[in-house]
């Protein structure tokens, strides 16, 4: 399957808001991903913007705006603790920072993730 590119709006905002998060950037399935202690909590996936919460807010953040949806890379395969958020709210400083935060918080309180040894 052939992904698109992830527009360099999309890109470029990420990498402005992560300026001062204390994590890690890397690629995911080819796209920007932000990660703390090996733990991914925000990221892109071609023209869509991904954040890592908890359950609770999850349900949460579902129940703010029904556009927001489980995450899923391809159709029927849903990464369990991601929701997609779509432009109009991530671009929505106010909204955005709100849940940028918990998920940040949530991603900070997970076991750090041991890093593979290199083949």
């Amino acid at each position: 399957m052939k992904w698109k590119k992830a527009p360099s709006d999309l890109v470029e905002f990420l990498s402005q808001r992560m300026k001062d998060v204390p994590c890690e950037p890397r690629q995911m399935f080819g796209f920007p991903s932000y990660f703390i202690n090996g733990n991914m909590f925000v990221g892109a996936f071609e023209d869509r913007l991904f954040l890592r919460l908890s359950e609770s807010d999850r349900a949460a953040i579902a129940k703010t705006d029904p556009r927001v949806r489980a995450f899923e890379p391809m159709p029927g395969r849903q990464m369990g603790e991601y929701v997609e958020v779509p432009k109009s709210l991530y671009t929505d400083k106010k909204f955005f920072d709100i849940w940028l935060d918990r998920s940040i918080r949530y991603a900070s309180s997970l076991p750090a993730k041991k890093k593979a040894p290199k083949k």
